[in-house]
């Protein structure tokens, strides 16, 4: 073939460090679109953006040279950099060094993003750790609780 083509979109799940809650009201609107900004300049497409205090949801669209791996550690990283670069009282911010990725059918981008973008209602009815284990249990991933959490 002459020209490799991809469709390949993923939900990805990452908390701050020891899920403290350290992305405020006014930093998270910010916060957002720096990583769309980190996404876009390394050829990746952020479908939605969006969380909560303690952790992010980030939908992704990958170029064909990108793995998941490197996505990830784009976006942590320079969000990480970006935030102690801007903000002097947030030097102890960090992101947690595992995430979760999770494949997403093109027929289901539409409620993906619905639901990132609905984070505060959803986190109304169920915490951060029990929507991550309902993640890992839906898309079947073999995991240790003693494990998950750092």
């Amino acid at each position: 073939m002459a020209n490799s083509y991809i469709s390949l979109y993923v939900h990805i799940v990452f908390s701050t460090k020891e899920r403290q809650a350290m992305i405020t009201p006014d930093l998270q609107n910010r916060l957002w679109a720096y990583m769309g900004g980190i996404a876009r300049e390394n050829h990746m497409k952020a479908l939605s953006i969006g969380g909560m205090q303690d952790h992010a949801h980030v939908l992704l669209s990958l170029p064909t040279t990108l793995p998941v791996a490197k996505a990830v550690q784009l976006i942590k990283g320079g969000s990480s950099k970006w935030v102690h670069d801007t903000f002097a009282g947030l030097q102890k911010f960090a992101w947690q060094e595992g995430y979760g990725a999770f494949s997403v059918n093109v027929s289901l981008l539409e409620d993906t993003i619905r639901y990132i973008e609905n984070q505060a209602e959803h986190h109304k009815r169920k915490t951060f750790q029990e929507e991550y284990i309902e993640f890992l249990r839906r898309h079947e991933i073999d995991y240790d609780e003693r494990y998950v959490w750092g």
